[in-house]
């Protein structure tokens, strides 16, 4: 059967059915993993091939074709952060979010801010050439910086259990040190951020994080099978020949 005639037939999902899509690798869609088995909700995963986007899909999100995709009852839900208050009001055990509107309004906030900003200031030192990274290390470290405060003094973002800000940040730090060898640079400073080092060092070793998390060696090893360490380390010395 063509694969044009698979994308067309719609995939059948029971009632009551919870499956993510999503690949094992992203630090996007680990939080949703870690969302579904704090509130104890059984589901099925799907791994996605990045490479050659499968029929399921291109079904269930069809205008941006990117993961973690949540279907629910046979309805999709897009975009990590969307999926996250999703999942909160739809299953009310262990809640992520505080019930106070600030309180929920600024978690939200911090979350986008470490998508567009601490996301992609590390991403943007990483492949930055050698005259521009001082200055693209430093934008990212700034970042982090406000991250170190933000958990100062917590054990974790939201308090005493694991929140919804915990899960957004919860698999920055192993990419970050993937970033930091394929890069060539240093963006966690352990003396710079007491706080939020600490933090990250007990949240790897919660059993339902550490069964889930990807790993800085395997996030090294798709870089460098997908051709993304050549891009980087490509960019690097570019201004050195």
């Amino acid at each position: 059967m063509e694969s044009s005639s698979l994308i067309s037939d719609p995939v059948e999902f029971r009632m009551g059915e919870v499956k993510v899509i999503g690949a094992s690798l992203s630090l996007f869609c680990c939080r949703i993993e870690w969302a579904l088995k704090l509130k104890g909700v059984e589901y099925e995963y799907i791994e996605e091939n990045l490479r050659n986007k499968s029929p399921i899909l291109l079904q269930y999100n069809p205008v941006y074709k990117k993961i973690p995709v949540l279907v629910h009852n046979g309805k999709p839900v897009a975009e990590s952060l969307v999926i996250l208050e999703y999942i909160d009001e739809t299953w009310q055990e262990n809640p992520l979010l505080p019930k106070d509107p600030l309180e929920k309004s600024t978690a939200r906030f911090w979350a986008r801010f470490i998508d567009e900003k601490c996301i992609l200031s590390a991403w943007a030192a990483c492949r930055a050439q050698e005259h521009e990274k001082e200055k693209a290390v430093e934008s990212a470290q700034e970042s982090l910086g406000i991250i170190d405060k933000l958990i100062e003094g917590k054990k974790f973002f939201g308090g005493e259990t694991i929140g919804f800000l915990d899960l957004v940040v919860g698999s920055l730090p192993n990419w970050l040190k993937s970033l930091e060898e394929l890069g060539g640079i240093k963006l966690v400073d352990v003396e710079k951020f007491p706080s939020f080092h600490e933090w990250s060092k007990k949240f790897v070793e919660i059993p339902i994080i550490k069964e889930k998390i990807p790993m800085p060696e395997d996030l090294i090893n798709y870089f460098t099978t997908s051709g993304l360490a050549k891009t980087i380390r490509g960019s690097a010395l570019a201004n050195n020949k």
